[in-house]
Order: C-alpha cells, then structure tokens, then sequence
C-alpha cells in the first residue's frame, strides 16, 4: 500500500520513547493554560457604543433638535462602521447614542467618531459647547454588586463608610470601575436670610462672588535667596461649616461682614437623589427574623476589565471585605452580596466540565464494550491530550472559559473520539490477524484507514464551521462554538496519527501473553456468525 500522510504522521512516533514525554508535556500545557484562562457566564462580545452629549445654554428643545441634533446625526452616519444613530433633543442639551457594528474596534470607532465631529464643530451655532464623549462596552456591566446596611446607622453615614470601601476595592487588580448606588452625600447649605441682607445692603452676587474667591487655593510664584527657593502659595480651599461662616463677603464702615450675619450654614446630608432599601424574604426565615422590615442601605457595583477572570476578581474583593470588616466597616454594618457572576461563572464552568468528564466517560463505556478494557484505556488517554491542547489555544486565542466554549467541547466529545476509536479498532484487528509484525501491522493499521479518517474529520469540520460566519450579534457570540469544537476535531486527527497509535501499541500488544491461541479468522467469530444469521 502506498505510504500516506497518516503513515508519515504515525511512523516515528509508534516505538519512540519520545512520544511518552510529549504525552505528559501536552497534558501539563493545557493544564496550566486551562487555569490561566478566565472565567465568565457569557463570551466577549465587542459592540462599540458612545454617548455623546451637546450643550447649548438658552436653547429650546425645539432649537436644539433642528441646530444640533439633526445636523450631527447626518455627520455620525456618513462614519464608515456606524449602524444606529439615536438623537435625544431636550431644553438646553442634545444626547447622541451612536451604535457601531458588531467586532468594529473600540479605539479606532472613538477616534474616527472624535475626528469626524470636531472637523464640523464650526457648523455648529455659537454658544454649543464642546461634546462630551462616553464610550459604553459589555464590560460595563456590573459583575459584582455589594450592598452596605445596618439597624443603627442611617443612608447617610452608610454612603461616607461606602465611599471608603470603593477606594479599597478600586486598589484589586483587573477592577476597571466602582459605582456608589444610594445613600445621601454630604453638603454645606448655605441659606440666605434676605432681610438681613437687606438691612447690610447686600446682594446675593456679592455673597457667591465671596464664597467663590475664598474658595481657591494656587501658586503665585517663588522667591530664591542664596541657595534656597521659597514657593509662595495664597488661599486655601473651604473645609468646615466654620469656615464658611466666618467668610467675610464685604467690607461696610470700616467693618467687616461676615457670611453668617446674612445666612445660615448648614453641615450635613444632601437631598436624596436615589434610594436603596434591603430587606431579607422569605426565604431567609432566621435572618428575617433577626432584621425585620426594611433598611436604609447603600449599594457598591463593581466593573471588570475586559478580559479580565470574574471569579478571581470575586474571591478577591470577598476576601478583602473580611480583612476590612470590623475595621474599616463596623461590626454593626453589613455587606451582603447581592450580584456575584464570578460566582455564578464559576458554578456554570463547573456544572459543564462534569458534563465533559462525564461525556468522556460515557464514550469510553461504549468503546469497553466493543473493544474491551484495553481499547477503552487507548481512547480514554487520547481524548484528555485532545482538550488539553484545545485549552492551549483558547488560552492563545484570548477566549475565555464560559458556557459557549465549553458547551462547545461537549458537543463535540462525540466526534473528537471517532479519530481515536478508528485508529484503536483497525489497529487491534491487524493485531489479532498476526499476518506481520506488531510494528508492521501497527503501521499498516494507521496507513489503511488515514486517508478515510482525514477525510471524515474536515468533512465534519466543513459543516461545523460556517457557524462562526454568521453576521449580527449572534455570529460573535456562537463563533467560540463552531471554532472551539473545529480546533478540537483538528487536534483529535493529530493525536489519533501520533499519540493513539503509541498507546495502541504498547496497550492492544497481547501477543505475548496469547502466545499460543490460534490466528483470528473473521468467519469463526461470533459476532459474524449472528450477522451471517441474520442476513
């Protein structure tokens, strides 16, 4: 017979002490690249949208919507990558959502968005300030949310302990950012008394233009002597309630005036804006119990960097919480995890690489039954070398491991195991013939079936992968499956051409110990006799 790819692919690695090595080198790379992959619920999907906002003072939304709005929107959709274009038009501001198509760069989308709107912001009428531009990616999606409650502390002093917090947690690596929900900040009212104002003779520009000046603080210059330079500051920034009274705003007889003969400070929280309560159900009966009703509280989320590994970044900030808890936060104040999705990616990873384990199993069952125990441990040790060098270039690939990639690897157990089992099988039929030697046989075996077995896998291949072409948000989003199981049923062809045939040489080699039985003869067999019954 011919020598083909599958035997040149095969000859040196049958009887090569090498290839045992090999084995353990791409079971040892995929394990170490399948913990350095990230975890998540979902695969990446790269959407660019930005938020635009105009600004034109005195304007009516009427105005706006015909000098702003309207003319923008046709400048953003002439932008090469842009599909939707939003305009929202209101009293003195426009806001413009622009929409990119699906996999267009994130960076290369702001910039031409940037260029294309300050190359006609002189088409503009006078008075629209310059936009302000806000980039919007799925990252931005919290993955982590911590509520902050207690029964003896109000929004208030819940919102200046969360505010501490966020500062701890924006320090953990991968945390892009941090968003404090709820709770009341804090403010320094000032309230003017206008009949007091009146008996001074004083306005009310003449007040804010105090506060203003006596609220800076810079550099003037500096003075050099000799050998030394003295930096000259002036002012200072406002701190305190006190400070703010004793502002002197004007100068009346030789007498100063002072802010709080004509006003009334007030140091404290500010009108609320939002509102968060926390309550436990039902389904707590001790803790509801113990906390009845409903409580002020205030709620932290937690943003990811892209790429980054939701559940490392979970277990880290969780354990930061207890290292802080009692003495950053105290003990009378609680933080309850109310969104975890590095918990909930690393259960869903979890769930399926049982299923994984179990498909290999499963196949493997079926392979002892028709091939016996030996055939099923050749099978069994090819199919983890399969998915350990799969998790090798997922690791290259940038991918992560989520319920598509992984859901991908379990479609195709199925399919990456034939390769394996063809190979097993040919090889222990040549063996049991004992027409030649093991190792001609072994490479007989492999050359006899190569060419079918290459053709059958890009077969499979050609019908899985157009998946990954498909246009929209779903292209992207399914293409780890089609890809994924493609690079796996590749890697399986490869391990069935060098790896399986090792094994199969050293594990279906029972002759010695069958020294003596005769040669199989297909027609006395028993599973031939049962076919040639019933045909």
């Amino acid at each position: 017979m011919k020598s083909g790819l599958a035997e040149k692919l095969a000859r040196p690695f049958i009887h090569s002490k090498l290839t045992l090595l090999l084995m353990i080198s791409f079971l040892a790379v995929g394990i170490y690249s399948f913990f350095l992959i990230p975890r998540e619920e979902e695969p990446q999907i790269n959407v660019p949208m930005v938020d635009a906002f105009f600004m034109y003072p005195g304007a009516s939304a009427e105005e706006v919507e015909s000098r702003i709005s309207a003319p923008i929107e046709k400048v953003i959709s002439n932008i090469k990558g842009v599909e939707y274009v939003y305009t929202t038009s209101m009293d003195e501001s426009a806001m413009v959502i622009v929409q990119f198509y699906v996999g267009e760069n994130t960076e290369e989308s702001l910039v031409k968005l940037h260029n294309e709107i300050n190359r006609n912001m002189d088409k503009m009428p006078y008075g629209v300030t310059p936009p302000l531009i806000k980039s919007r990616a799925i990252d931005d999606v919290p993955m982590m949310s911590l509520t902050l409650w207690s029964d003896n502390y109000d929004d208030f002093e819940i919102k200046r302990m969360a505010e501490e917090l966020t500062d701890e947690i924006e320090k953990t690596q991968e945390v892009a950012t941090t968003n404090v929900i709820g709770g009341r900040s804090r403010e320094i009212k000032v309230i003017i008394d206008k009949e007091k104002m009146a008996g001074l003779n004083q306005d009310i520009l003449t007040v804010v233009r105090g506060i203003q000046a006596n609220n800076s603080a810079m550099n003037t210059g500096s003075i050099r002597q000799s050998d030394r330079e003295f930096v000259v500051s002036t002012g200072s920034f406002l701190t305190s309630k006190e400070d703010i009274e004793n502002l002197v705003i004007d100068v009346a007889n030789g007498a100063p005036i002072y802010l709080k003969q004509v006003a009334t400070v007030i140091d404290g929280p500010q009108e609320s804006d939002a509102y968060v309560s926390f309550a436990y159900g039902a389904g707590e009966g001790g803790k509801q119990i113990n906390h009845p009703g409903e409580h002020q509280a205030v709620t932290i989320s937690v943003s990811k960097k892209k790429g980054a590994d939701a559940m490392l970044i979970a277990e880290t900030i969780e354990s930061k919480l207890e290292s802080l808890q009692g003495r950053l936060i105290p003990g009378d104040v609680y933080i309850d995890v109310s969104r975890n999705y590095g918990q909930t990616a690393s259960e869903k990873v979890s769930e399926l690489l049982m299923h994984l384990m179990g498909a290999i199993l499963a196949v493997t069952f079926v392979v002892m039954l028709a091939m016996g125990w030996r055939g099923g441990l050749v099978v069994f040790l090819s199919v983890p070398i399969t998915f350990a060098l799969t998790f090798f270039s997922y690791y290259f690939l940038d991918y992560t491991l989520n319920r598509i990639t992984l859901f991908a690897l379990v479609f195709v157990t199925g399919i990456v195991v034939d390769d394996s089992i063809i190979i097993a099988e040919n090889m222990h039929r040549h063996f049991r013939l004992r027409k030649m030697s093991i190792k001609d046989a072994a490479i007989y075996a492999v050359n006899e079936v190569g060419n079918p077995t290459i053709l059958a896998t890009f077969t499979v291949i050609a019908a899985v992968l157009p998946m990954a072409f498909v246009s929209g948000m779903m292209g992207p989003y399914m293409s780890p499956m089609p890809i994924g199981a493609s690079i796996a049923m590749i890697f399986s062809l490869l391990v069935a051409f060098t790896i399986t045939p090792y094994l199969a040489f050293y594990i279906l080699n029972f002759r010695d110990s069958h020294a003596d039985d005769e040669p199989f003869v297909l027609q006395e067999s028993r599973l031939y006799r049962i076919y040639n019954k019933l045909a």
